[in-house]
């Protein structure tokens, strides 16, 4: 055989058609990127983002003069215009390289596709798409992807720019051009118009790529029926034939099925173009052309880069004799499109949608159907995608006569359901495998070989081929899927795409063209291979939704809006996984930026998500909050006081007066259709939070998302700023809400945030921990104050500095502060603030940590008082170290204390500290109270510690379990927060045994200066109140804490020193009894009563120590006194 003659089995077709649709697909993400970049360069300025020659003004002139000229290289006659490019060559040359080396690639592919359309018409292959599928599809992409190709290059605006900057800079440092660029240069001269010279080019060709076309005149109409043809068929439907729901879906084309009507579209627009000649002698092929024109306004060249088809054939075939009736048609087809192509494919996504829902519920509830249905399943998915890309394509891209066509809000939930139908092939794959296992070898196997024995001629290739097919199949069997081993039918595929190459050119042997029923079953089997080794791969190929459309986010938007597909707003950020399907390795440059889009578009949705859901459940919230508002007690004063007018007869308020709704009456419902704002927003919830609870986390670009932590989250954020909130605290008027208020509202929040778990799997305990122990903190995590700061705060400086300006005295009978009569009336009612039920709920809120922390700024307060008490001690310590040793001389007494200066300060000082901690008292019984309830065992337990700590045991010890006694709301004989407090205060040049003394004479200083106290109008002894309204009662719990904590840290004995301020306060009282001045003396029983207080409150004192002191008489007669003036005064 001579060596010119073409040998069709050794041109290996089907390995080049392999390599060059790959290489065509990365060439177009290579020139799309490079066309972006064009875009972006011109949209934002950005130097960074374009090569500064081509917005350098000093390079204006010399690119404007290559554009000129392109392609021709002049560098002798114009060396002014070119001489600033002689700078920049080696820059040119370095950045420039990638973008001119593309398009040399790109006439590199161009010059091998050309190459195999030749070989390809000279072996005179037979096509049709329904015998040798691979062949066919293969052929007829490769020639779409060769035109989109050329016409996205024709749509770079810089590419003259760029080849010919970077040839004169090649011209300038080699001195000479680069050796591809006169090749190059008339390339994009001759492709300025690409369809145009591609019609020329294609002229030879035109024979084989009008059969290829041809084949499809039984696959494309059929896929391009209308919803209400689909809708008569029951196509997709599992259950419109029961009796055959076990039956494997069958087909004589398989692989036709699910083939994308995009990708066919493309395949007829594109090929009748290249190949116009056959529209005028054929009417398959007219009939063909009509209705994919009718179908669509435009085509998607790549992503987003669209060709709109009927005014751009229009424009080709205007200038060609003979074409009046195409034109005709055409401009017939545009209107058509425009009139009826929306509504039709409304009407599809319609079908669809509940097609899709019908399929995926079926297969939920019966996966083993995805064995013999799963033809179905891929169908449905490349119907639904098919779809959604050609609104996503239309939305943007054209003049609607109807919007509402092009505007579709229910478009997330045929994502949804396609999201479903793919979760579910993902997880049922083994089932999948282990069907189709069986298939291949117990039925697929025998058929073939039964068709190759049938075979009356069968070459020794292909014979050898066909056998290896059938031993292939023969030899699965299911165990190997329970083995888990990995398939791979590759080989198997390659081997059949190269068998159709070979039977399908002219004189084969065996003619594939002849034995229909071989290809046909081969391609079955194919798919049944698919089914085993390559379902990622089919569900990418079938429902790949890599979209990058400035519509995405929009629809996302719709779809939050309305609230009955709120429940399918997951599709979106699933849609987001997709993303990274759609790069090629020819252009790796680019899968950062895709990579990056897919992670910020993925959190946006979640984060967008998370955001609706919590607006939603405040709403739910502040609406439970008004409801539990409407029980407070406060609002049962109207009721009862309605009640006791009506039971005493009284008419009060004017006729007519509506009656006031009582809680509770909004349950009441006349009519089931009756629908409040409560129940909207618990329906428009339980949507959104399906969606967030539909899978536990996805896997974007290597990154997981997990969609329940995005509203944990946005909870603990909104749950923290609705507690800070709910205080209503005003700096300005110093306004806060009631404890008790608050912690009503917090509990129905937290009511509110519990029934989240009804529809989310989140943990709701988890979220009250983080945000209730950060409240229980003087600042959260976000360094914002919490409830704890403001509440301690507002006790702090408003309540207590009330009390120390004579407004409020502390009611030891109320256990309470209570507002006293003044002249200007005080914004708030304390009695509302610190009574015990208050007190409780403050413990509730604030719990220990919190309540810790306020006597912690308690103690603060009462060390700084101490600290200026030294001070007024240091000033008198010659006069005091007197009176310390003479309390048993009172002439000389009277002398010394005349000379004592700051008698009243002194007093008032400790009498503040009284106060200080007759709170911090009341806070720590509420504390003690509110752990009984919660953790009885434990309080019991460190009681009982606490009781049993034995005398002799070391003070650091003793200390430890005071401060653990204390934590728990105990009272301790040793207050530990006290000692801290005042121990860490430090006086320079001070030897503790200075610091001691000042000590002891702080005592004496208190001790002697009691007698003053009588002469104050204010010192007067309430029996109702168990106390004084100057509040000089609290300072009995502040000379024995202050005494006990001072000579714990100075190591005294705590008892000598107490009895010690005994024997000085009673000789000192005694003193003001032989008083005859009436001013000086007024209420010297109310003092004396203050004797007993001290001892009362000590558990160093006791009586007998003071009948040795100050006889009882005394005291029982004052006792007698002030409920004798008690009485009168109030008579």
């Amino acid at each position: 055989m001579s060596r010119g003659v073409l040998q069709p089995s050794q041109q290996k077709l089907a390995e080049k058609l392999t390599i060059l649709n790959d290489r065509g697909i990365g060439m177009l993400t290579r020139i799309y990127n490079i066309k972006k970049q064009g875009q972006v360069w011109k949209a934002c300025g950005d130097p960074k983002a374009k090569p500064s020659y081509l917005i350098d003004k000093n390079l204006e002139s010399a690119v404007k003069f290559i554009v000129r000229k392109f392609p021709a290289v002049e560098t002798r006659n114009n060396n002014q215009q070119l001489a600033q490019l002689q700078k920049e060559k080696s820059e040119i040359l370095k950045n420039l390289a990638l973008y001119y080396f593309t398009f040399v690639d790109v006439m590199e592919f161009k010059d091998h596709v050309s190459e195999l359309l030749n070989t390809i018409d000279a072996c005179q292959v037979f096509f049709d798409i329904t015998v040798n599928f691979d062949l066919t599809k293969n052929y007829l992409d490769l020639i779409v992807a060769y035109t989109t190709l050329m016409m996205l290059l024709s749509r770079i605006e810089e590419r003259k720019a760029i080849i010919g900057l970077y040839n004169y800079a090649h011209e300038m440092t080699h001195g000479s051009s680069d050796r591809e660029y006169p090749r190059l240069g008339q390339m994009i001269v001759d492709y300025e118009n690409p369809l145009k010279k591609m019609m020329e080019e294609f002229v030879p060709h035109n024979k084989a790529l009008s059969d290829a076309l041809l084949s499809l005149q039984m696959v494309y109409p059929r896929r391009n029926l209308s919803a209400d043809q689909w809708r008569n068929a029951q196509l997709l439907s599992l259950i419109s034939a029961p009796s055959t729901m076990l039956n494997p879906a069958q087909s004589d084309t398989m692989p036709c099925e699910y083939l994308s009507l995009d990708a066919m579209e493309k395949w007829i627009v594109f090929g009748f173009i290249l190949c116009h000649g056959v529209l005028n002698t054929d009417a398959a092929a007219l009939s063909l052309w009509k209705l994919a024109l009718q179908s669509s306004s435009c085509l998607c060249l790549y992503r987003d880069e669209v060709y709109h088809i009927h005014k751009s054939a229009e424009d080709l075939f205007v200038n060609i004799r003979g074409y009046n009736k195409r034109i005709t048609d055409i401009r017939e087809c545009k209107e058509a499109a425009l009139a009826h192509a929306g509504s039709m494919h409304r009407e599809r996504r319609k079908f669809l949608r509940s097609a899709l829902k019908e399929l995926a519920t079926v297969l939920a509830d019966q996966p083993g159907l995805l064995g013999p249905k799963a033809l179905f399943v891929f169908m449905a998915l490349s119907f639904a995608r098919d779809e959604i890309i050609w609104l996503l394509r239309h939305a943007d891209n054209i003049q609607k006569k109807s919007a509402d066509d092009f505007i579709d809000k229910h478009i997330a939930e045929l994502i949804f359901y396609m999201e479903e139908l793919r979760a579910h092939v993902r997880k049922y794959g083994p089932v999948m495998q282990r069907y189709y296992v069986q298939y291949l070898s117990g039925f697929d196997a025998v058929v073939l070989n039964e068709l190759v024995q049938n075979l009356s001629v069968c070459p020794e290739d292909e014979s050898i081929i066909m056998s290896s097919f059938v031993n292939t199949m023969t030899s699965l069997g299911v165990k190997q899927v329970e083995d888990g081993e990995v398939f791979d039918f590759r080989g198997m595929r390659l081997d059949w795409f190269r068998l159709q190459a070979y039977t399908s050119v002219s004189k084969a042997s065996l003619g594939l063209a002849d034995h229909r029923e071989l290809g046909k079953m081969m391609n079955t089997i194919i798919f049944h291979t698919k089914m085993v080794d390559s379902l990622v791969e089919m569900l990418v190929e079938t429902s790949d939704l890599s979209i990058f459309c400035r519509a995405f986010e929009k629809m996302f938007q719709q779809c939050l809006e309305l609230p009955s597909q709120s429940r399918y707003s997951i599709s979106f950020p699933l849609v987001c996984t997709h993303f990274m399907s759609c790069t090629h390795e020819l252009c790796p440059e680019e899968r950062h930026h895709i990579g990056d889009r897919s992670l910020s578009l993925c959190n946006m949705f979640l984060d967008e998500m998370a955001k609706q859901a919590r607006n939603l459940i405040t709403d739910i919230c502040t609406e439970q909050c008004t409801l539990s508002d409407q029980l407070l007690p406060k609002h049962c004063a109207k009721t009862i006081s309605q009640a006791v007018n009506k039971k005493s007869k009284k008419q009060t308020g004017k006729k007519g007066e509506p009656e006031r709704e009582k809680p509770g009456v909004e349950s009441m419902r006349k009519n089931r259709l009756l629908v409040t704002n409560l129940d909207k927003l618990h329906t428009a919830l339980s949507e959104l939070c399906f969606s967030i609870n539909y899978v536990p986390n996805m896997v974007v670009w290597e990154h997981t998302f997990t969609p329940r932590e995005y509203l944990t989250s946005h909870l603990e954020i909104r749950f923290t700023k609705s507690i800070v909130g709910m205080t209503m605290y005003n700096q300005a008027t110093q306004e806060i809400a009631k404890p008790s208020e608050l912690l009503t509202s917090v509990r129905a929040y937290m009511t509110v945030l519990q029934s989240i778990e009804n529809y989310v799997q989140i943990d709701i305990t988890r979220v009250f921990n983080n945000v209730l122990l950060q409240q229980t903190q003087h600042l959260d995590s976000h360094g914002e104050p919490t409830i704890t700061s403001l509440y301690t705060n507002w006790y702090l400086e408003t309540l207590l500095r009330q009390v120390s300006n004579g407004h409020i005295a502390y009611f030891p009978a109320m256990k309470a502060f209570v507002n006293l009569p003044t002249e200007n009336e005080l914004t708030f009612n304390a009695e509302e603030y610190s009574d015990i039920s208050e007190m409780r709920a403050l413990s509730e809120l604030l719990g220990p940590y919190g309540m810790k922390f306020l006597s912690e700024s308690l103690m603060w307060h009462i060390s700084s008082q101490v600290a200026e008490l030294k001070k007024l001690v240091v000033d008198n310590v010659e006069v005091l170290t007197q009176m310390r040793t003479s309390f048993d001389k009172p002439e000389q007494m009277a002398a010394l204390f005349k000379k004592l200066s700051s008698v009243d300060s002194v007093l008032k000082r400790m009498t503040i500290i009284g106060v200080i901690l007759s709170f911090r008292s009341l806070a720590q019984e509420a504390l003690r109270d509110v752990l009984s309830c919660h953790i009885p065992f434990l309080v019991s337990s460190i009681q009982d510690f606490k009781d049993h700590i034995p005398r002799e045991t070391d003070m650091k010890v003793a200390m430890n379990v005071y401060e653990l006694s204390s934590a728990a709301g105990l009272p301790c004989e040793i207050d530990p927060a006290l000692v801290v407090a005042l121990s860490s205060q430090k006086s320079e040049n001070i030897s503790p045994e200075e610091e001691y003394k000042i000590a002891c004479l702080l005592m004496v200083f208190v001790a002697v200066s009691m007698p003053t106290l009588a002469s104050n109008v204010m010192s007067q002894y309430s029996p109702a109140i168990e106390g004084h309204c100057n509040n000089i009662h609290c300072l009995a719990k502040a000379i024995n804490q202050i005494a006990a904590a001072l000579f714990t840290i100075h190591k005294g004995s705590i008892e000598d020193r107490l009895k010690e301020f005994l024997a000085l306060a009673s000789s000192s009282l005694l003193k003001i009894g032989q008083e005859t001045d009436k001013t000086t003396t007024r209420n010297r029983e109310s003092v004396y009563l203050l004797l007993d207080m001290i001892v009362q409150e000590s558990p160093f004192l006791t009586m007998d120590l003071l009948e040795s002191c100050f006889p009882y008489v005394l005291l029982r007669n004052a006792y007698h006194a002030v409920y004798k003036q008690s009485v009168t005064s109030s008579a």
